[in-house]
């Protein structure tokens, strides 16, 4: 037992049957037929998602919910339920399930389980928090706020501690996109640390987009890490929950939950920036400043579920989306009106995923191990069929897919992965047409 029960916003569900301890909804790798992590399981929140819109629960999904407690695993909540009956009364409490008037009988009951499922050093909610401040705290806000459609690349940092090829690669890339994203051990395997390379970066003049992971973060270093950042001058933030060793080579690390999930990330560091306090209350004398992202799956499961696990980000504090990649605009499309009918399109930026495919192997690879990634046989025919041509047939698709999403309603810009072939990148965007 977690001692931290949150049934009643989970479909009566437990939340903490999900490998990674996810509570505030799947991880970019959720599917119908089985969780990533423990193939011979069921993805568990997709299941909480099946079972709130059948009974039409699905909103209660948004509220963003705490970590865990730790000093309470192993006991069980309802002990604070009881507490919190005698606070508000035990006549009180007990009337209310004979109220006819719905809205007097959730009164009550939000008045004992709200304290208990929200308590006081988090106090979570379903509402959204624009930033306190309006002004852009980066080149990379800035930009995006005077409507400019950006580009945007991720550089894979060395094995190694030379940093020759990492600044070259900087280099290469730095004239023609906006921002500069930094993977963190992306496949569980490790690599030069982000907040290295952003340093790098920032010394190069480039502007440098940190990526910070569940996975290999607690609540503690994830606080510290992001002072840390700022105090660099790395404003740029990515929070993502992060590939499961599951995906990495052997000998695989630790597959324990984690501290704190994505969509708490994004709430800790907003209420470190607003607000000016740590997770335990501490006051920040000078506070942060951070443009805050998170990952956006349109592919992984039905694009009412992805839209209400990044509507739920969004609220949390995610300034601007970063998709997965994508291969095919009308999933994309299907998915932007989803998240139009929540209303959120007029508050994120949106930045679309795309790589240049340079074989059918790497085409197969990405369709059937990377969680999240669909590759649709049109694709895969075309990749096959190129032949010795398959990396200009891999330009030319993602050329084709620049042009269709570019015009889609609350695109705001693409995200280029070239896996480690920089030197493309120049040649796509002057392709695209895009003025910069």
């Amino acid at each position: 037992m977690c001692g931290n029960c949150l049934l009643q916003e989970t479909a009566f569900i437990c939340p903490m049957e999900c490998p990674k301890g996810l509570r505030n909804g799947p991880c970019g790798g959720s599917t119908p037929e089985r969780c990533y992590v423990d193939k011979t399981r069921p993805c568990i929140w997709y299941e909480i998602f099946e079972r709130s819109w059948k009974t039409k629960r699905q909103e209660r999904l948004i509220e963003v919910l705490p970590p865990l407690d730790w000093l309470k695993a192993g006991t069980q909540t309802w002990g604070d339920v009881v507490k919190q009956v005698k606070i508000v009364g035990n006549k009180r409490f007990f009337r209310s399930l004979f109220y006819r008037n719905k809205e007097r009988r959730k009164e009550v009951w939000e008045s004992v389980f709200r304290p208990v499922r929200q308590p006081e050093w988090w106090n979570g909610d379903s509402l959204y928090h624009p930033p306190s401040n309006s002004k852009p705290v980066s080149l990379l806000e800035e930009r995006l706020k005077n409507g400019e459609f950006v580009f945007t690349t991720e550089i894979i940092p060395p094995q190694h501690a030379g940093t020759d090829r990492l600044r070259k690669s900087i280099e290469t890339v730095k004239p023609y996109v906006s921002a500069i994203n930094f993977t963190d051990n992306s496949s569980s395997i490790a690599r030069t640390a982000s907040i290295i390379c952003c340093k790098v970066a920032s010394e190069l003049g480039a502007e440098p987009v940190l990526q910070i992971p569940a996975r290999d973060n607690n609540r503690y270093s994830l606080e510290s890490k992001a002072i840390g950042a700022n105090a660099l001058g790395i404003r740029n933030i990515l929070c993502i929950t992060g590939d499961n060793p599951v995906i990495g080579p052997p000998p695989a690390g630790s597959m324990e939950i984690v501290d704190m999930d994505s969509v708490q990330m994004l709430w800790l560091l907003r209420k470190m920036r607003d607000e000016g306090k740590y997770l335990d209350g501490r006051e920040i004398k000078q506070r942060p400043e951070f443009f805050l992202g998170a990952a956006a799956s349109p592919f992984a499961s039905k694009p009412e579920y992805q839209a209400l696990r990044e509507h739920k980000k969004v609220n949390a504090g995610a300034q601007f989306l970063q998709t997965n990649l994508v291969f095919e605009s009308e999933g994309v499309e299907r998915w932007l009106e989803q998240l139009y009918k929540r209303d959120i399109l007029n508050k994120v930026y949106i930045i679309i995923g795309i790589a240049p495919l340079r074989s059918i192997k790497m085409a197969n690879h990405l369709n059937n191990e990377i969680p999240g990634v669909f590759v649709p046989d049109k694709i895969l025919r075309r990749m096959e069929k190129a032949g010795n041509s398959a990396q200009e047939e891999g330009i030319t698709i993602a050329l084709e897919l620049i042009a269709e999403v570019r015009k889609m309603q609350g695109v705001n810009g693409i995200h280029l992965t070239t896996m480690g072939y920089e030197d493309v990148v120049e040649r796509i965007i002057r392709e695209s047409g895009i003025n910069r």
